[in-house]
């Protein structure tokens, strides 16, 4: 019962999408507010229609009714509870129903907040935000229903990948969904101000709201999507340039970005156009995102083995979302105001500067990911493009932003002064300084990269500090500046530290001790873990350096219904490394019983993580600024 009603509130929400598509749009251009009252009520009905969809797909889930195809096969009664619930958006026509959730309540927010938006500016944005609700319910509803029944029911189900069964799902899809689903509310605003033929400036204040949420969102699912690959995948990496964390990475680039572009317009009334341009590209990038991973031309295991006529329908939905908007865009961008002028060295001009940077890295993360897939598609045969490419290309064009992150906050608005903007970068050049030689000192002159790095990190950290130091007066006036800066930067000194990472692969059975990278490593004991789904190995590890003394409980764990073995690592993190130990499966060795064991010291790595949670909630300042405004 409970199933068909979420089956139904769906179907029905994609009739009140259609009506939401239209009906606003006629009473914009009529000015007629009853329509317009029309569209807000829409945005909001569909909201709560696929709310009760989702709810209830959720509901199928925890409940173990495997009368439901997609509980039969992604769960199983056995799964914890956590695993059940997160196990909702863990499978593609469930992230799919997540997605369309999230649309709805960016619809929702749009139709009540900011509450002194122009009437016919929010009527516009919420037919476009319809439009695209249209597209992605007609996909769930006709490739991708997560409401087939199966009868009879299977007794039970087939389980859920045993990688997705971590704590690390409750987090990393729906923040990362947020930013992705989050810049279609930038992109809809962003049309209507495109319709709106007496546009001004300082309507970039309301995009400027939704630019920080999204944002904000984006860089904590891509946190939380690095952490989870570092411990969950037992092969240390925290980012390792796959396609679909590449297909993440894209509209984060263009929102940083756009999230630059859109302060200077709504402080300054400059960059209007580029703003514009921007919004409708990052959503267009998000969009590209979700074909990559939906249209099984990948392997990844962040993708799913889909049926490749649903990419097809997403590539028709990004074709006209995109061409659309820049059809609508080249028509009307020579109207929009010419913005104010303003001298190169100024603040204006390192956004602009820093925006051309972050572009064209952008561009080039863009073309490597694709080219292999585009080179395939014609005939030309099968390339890799990987990290070596990706690290050449994109850490040079990136390595400037640094620099001018620090260095720009301290000129002025229009028009600004070198020389006492230097004044201000004392602490910043001592910091970087003293990153480079503590890096030197510790780890040699091996890795140039890295101590280049360590510079550029401590350089924007100590520019933060004195940013802050100079606006202590007006520190949640300037908090999402100071926060997103301070954030790179400790992310920074976290990534360059992972240049000097150390790892180690050896055999050990119980009793065994041995010495590695200064550190005398015990194998104590053994022990049989049975968990509510998985069978497992427990290894009992002491690892001593000098006087710090830890044990480490490192597993091999096997989930029967899927017969699928998996590492289940063992961290222990401190402010200047992470210790890795991952114990492997049981070996026969002659007439000893030995294990695979992966030791590795990451120096720095949870700075990467720290700092990216920190750059985050300076997106969620901005947003509280709003509140404080009143523009919510």
């Amino acid at each position: 019962m409970i199933i068909t009603l979420g089956h139904f509130a769906v179907s029905l929400a994609l009739l009140l999408s259609l009506a939401q598509s239209i009906i606003p749009l006629f009473g914009a251009s009529q000015n007629n507010i009853k329509k317009i009252q029309i569209g807000r009520g829409l945005a909001l009905a569909n909201f709560v229609l696929v709310a009760t969809g989702f709810f209830a797909l959720m509901y199928a889930h925890v409940t173990d009714d495997f009368s439901v195809v997609n509980v039969a096969m992604n769960s199983h009664s056995t799964k914890p509870l956590l695993y059940k619930i997160t196990g909702t958006w863990a499978s593609h026509e469930g992230s799919m129903m997540l997605w369309v959730l999230i649309l709805t309540l960016f619809g929702a927010l749009i139709a009540l907040v900011p509450r002194d938006m122009p009437l016919v500016l929010r009527a516009r944005a919420l037919a476009v935000q319809g439009m695209t609700g249209v597209g992605f319910l007609a996909f769930i509803l006709f490739t991708s229903d997560p409401f087939i029944r199966i009868f009879p029911a299977p007794t039970d189900g087939q389980d859920l990948n045993p990688l997705l069964q971590d704590p690390g799902l409750a987090f990393h899809p729906p923040g990362l969904y947020m930013g992705y689903v989050g810049f279609s509310s930038v992109f809809s605003l962003a049309a209507a101000l495109l319709m709106t033929r007496d546009i001004d400036a300082k309507w970039a204040k309301y995009l400027r709201v939704w630019v920080l949420l999204s944002w904000g969102f984006l860089t904590f699912g891509i946190t939380m999507g690095s952490w989870w690959a570092y411990y969950e995948l037992g092969w240390g990496g925290w980012w390792f340039w796959d396609p679909v964390e590449n297909a993440a990475l894209m509209p984060w680039l263009s929102g940083t970005a756009l999230l630059h572009s859109v302060i200077a317009s709504a402080r300054r009334g400059a960059l209007l156009r580029w703003t514009l341009l921007l919004s409708v590209i990052t959503f267009s990038l998000s969009l590209l995102g979700t074909f990559l991973v939906r249209s099984g031309i990948l392997t990844s295991v962040h993708t799913f083995a889909v049926d490749p006529e649903r990419g097809v329908f997403v590539l028709a939905l990004l074709g006209i979302a995109t061409g659309g908007a820049l059809i609508l865009y080249a028509a009307r961008a020579h109207q929009l105001p010419e913005g104010t002028l303003f001298a190169p060295i100024s603040r204006e001009g390192g956004l602009l500067i820093n925006n051309l940077f972050i572009c064209t890295a952008c561009a080039t993360l863009v073309t490597g990911t694709l080219y292999p897939l585009l080179l395939d598609a014609l005939g030309g045969g099968t390339v890799s493009v990987g990290a070596p490419y990706f690290n050449a290309t994109m850490v040079p064009l990136l390595l400037p932003v640094l620099f001018i992150m620090g260095f720009a906050p301290f000129l002025k608005w229009n028009k600004g002064d070198v020389r006492n903007a230097l004044a201000n970068m004392k602490l910043a050049a001592l910091l970087m300084l003293t990153a480079i030689a503590a890096g030197l000192y510790a780890y040699g002159n091996h890795h140039i990269i890295g101590f280049i790095a360590l510079g550029a990190g401590g350089w924007v950290v100590g520019a933060s500090i004195t940013d802050a130091w100079r606006n202590r007066d007006a520190l949640f006036a300037n908090a999402p500046r100071l926060l997103g800066h301070l954030g790179i930067g400790i992310a920074v000194i976290g990534m360059a530290g992972s240049v000097y990472n150390q790892e180690n692969a050896f055999t050990m059975q119980v009793g065994d001790a041995r010495d590695v990278s200064g550190y005398h490593i015990t194998f104590d004991a053994l022990a049989d873990v049975q968990g509510e789904n998985y069978l497992a190995q427990r290894g009992t590890f002491t690892v001593i350096r000098g006087d710090d003394n830890v044990t480490l409980y490192p597993e091999w764990r096997f989930y029967p219904v899927q017969a699928m073995p998996l590492s289940h690592v063992a961290l222990r993190p401190d402010a200047m490394r992470d210790l890795y130990l991952a114990l492997g499966e049981e070996q026969e060795d002659g007439k000893k019983k030995t294990h695979a064991v992966r030791f590795q010291i990451h120096p720095l790595a949870p700075w990467i993580w720290i700092g990216g949670v920190i750059t985050a909630l300076g997106g969620f300042a901005g947003v509280a600024q709003s509140f404080k405004k009143k523009w919510i």
